[in-house]
């Protein structure tokens, strides 16, 4: 479908190379909307910007740039959102770098309502990312969409949680918004896009390359009224996008662990750097002055019929443990913590660590 001038004009700076965000905002500031400057001379823009990248606007992109994203806009699930937009999220207005536009696939009115960003390890635990999908489910039944980064472990376990509440989830992506990465999470960006949103600053086709995911982690706490870390090691990128929510002036919480877990550690720093720990959603709502839905109790797992079984989950605890450790605790044989642990795992109340650990989950 053609692009109408103003949307083709706002596509034209912003696909210009060379002229990132922080030159566009000058000479909208300097100028007024995208069609005075494409119409200034190159005299007038070099008093913005350099006079090379003043040539670069003046001698314009490709139409084939221009092409490919009336194409993409064709299809009515997809979206640009300009600075001018009354979609453009009102938050991302506070940060010091906006995004003078935004790519979106699937439910654009998502960007006004009230988030929370959940972010965490790509390694996550079986009760880490059980943990996260929990938090999201009720934070979003509460009214919170839920934000995160579409990677692996945590992240993805908070857009299941927020898809299956009634908010829904948002993915702020690394890369162009007509590609998914990682791979591996396929399927869930397909139902993100159908059921709630993929974001991304970036022109399309852009490729995942490393130095993105920085930069799309200000827009992951820039759309959200704080963020969660879930389960972060001490050099954890999560910690990333935790301390750009408090210079944003976001609400920072983070999920205590065991102190013997390596995911625990970014976490515990938080904490001590005074991010908010928290233990429930709960903690999380009256932080924020949200309001507070009717509390259901939770759905625990019904214990094991087995005796042994249980013996074994009482001697496991509740923190990472070796087999070696679990015999000597519980009196049982090899054999059978391993046939016990076995019958746990597919009962879903343990899960294998790497090391040949093992973990009770609670859910």
């Amino acid at each position: 479908m053609p692009l109408d001038e103003e949307l083709a004009a706002w596509l034209r700076l912003s696909l210009t190379p060379g002229l990132g965000g922080d030159g566009l905002r000058r000479l909208l500031a300097a100028f007024g909307n995208p069609e005075a400057v494409l119409s200034a001379s190159r005299a007038a823009l070099a008093r913005q910007v350099p006079d090379a990248l003043a040539a670069e606007i003046r001698r314009g992109v490709s139409d084939d740039a221009l092409a490919a994203v009336s194409r993409w806009v064709g299809d009515p699930a997809n979206h640009v959102v300009t600075l001018a937009d009354t979609h453009y999220p009102q938050l991302l207005l506070q940060i010091p770098d906006p995004p003078p536009l935004l790519y979106l696939k699937g439910r654009p009115e998502l960007l006004a309502q009230p988030a929370l960003a959940i972010v965490g390890s790509r390694n996550a635990t079986a009760q880490g990312a059980a943990d996260a999908e929990a938090f999201a489910r009720t934070l979003s039944d509460a009214g919170l969409t839920i934000v995160s980064g579409l990677a692996l472990g945590i992240d993805a376990a908070a857009h299941r949680g927020g898809l299956a509440g009634a908010s829904s989830s948002i993915a702020v992506l690394g890369t162009g918004a007509d590609l998914i990465y990682p791979a591996r999470n396929r399927a869930l960006a397909h139902e993100l896009a159908a059921r709630g949103a993929l974001v991304s600053e970036f022109p399309l086709g852009t490729r995942p390359i490393a130095g993105n995911f920085p930069r799309r982690n200000r827009l992951i706490s820039g759309l959200a009224l704080g963020c969660l870390v879930v389960e972060a090691a001490a050099e954890s990128g999560s910690l990333i996008t935790a301390r750009l929510a408090g210079e944003q002036g976001r609400e920072v919480f983070a999920v205590p662990g065991s102190i013997h877990s390596p995911l625990s550690k970014g976490c515990h720093a938080l904490i001590k750097q005074g991010a908010r720990m928290v233990e429930s959603a709960q903690d999380i709502l009256e932080e924020l002055r949200f309001p507070l839905p009717r509390e259901s109790p939770p759905a625990e797992s019904a214990p094991p019929s087995d005796a042994r079984a249980r013996r074994l989950l009482h001697a496991l605890g509740d923190a990472p443990c070796d087999r070696d450790t679990l015999a000597a605790r519980s009196g049982l044989t090899p054999a059978e913590i391993g046939a016990l642990l076995t019958q746990l795992e597919l009962e879903g109340l343990v899960a294998a660590l790497p090391g040949g650990r093992v973990q009770r989950v609670h859910r």
